[in-house]
């Protein structure tokens, strides 16, 4: 079926180049593609930084590797399932979030981050209940 007898455009990929989003006439088909992305067209392909933005998952895959390596396939099986135990976090809505148990299994119990001191999260309030019916919306 022709492009332009539907009429749902089909799932096109979502980081797309400009040529692959190009009509007839060589410009971006916005109504087809969506809106362009310029982040994309315009984000810089150093390598060294995209090791860096990489770099806590490559050293948690390193670390898995190992473990690996030296006791066998049981010990990144039972640490994945320890993190994905521990991630699941379930809290009341007007206390503060936090999820030590997660920062230990993963070795940032040690460490101080910019997130740790400047945090967004605002003060615990001390009317739990409104909180719980907001949550609820009630």
């Amino acid at each position: 079926m022709e492009n332009s007898l539907r009429l749902v455009p089909s799932k096109q990929p979502a980081k797309a180049s400009i040529s692959d989003t190009a009509n007839s006439f060589g410009l971006h088909d916005t109504l087809i593609y969506g809106p362009r992305n310029l982040t994309d067209e315009i984000k810089s392909t150093n390598p060294l930084q995209a090791r860096l933005e990489n770099w806590d998952e490559t050293q948690r895959n390193l670390k898995l590797t190992m473990h690996r390596n030296i006791y066998g396939l049981h010990a990144p099986v039972r640490q994945l399932m320890e993190r994905k135990i521990v991630s699941y976090n379930p809290h009341m809505p007007a206390m503060p979030r936090s999820n030590i148990h997660l920062d230990i299994l993963e070795g940032r119990d040690e460490t101080l981050d910019v997130a740790d001191l400047f945090s967004s999260e605002p003060y615990p309030t001390t009317d739990i209940h409104s909180e719980m019916e907001r949550k609820l919306r009630m």
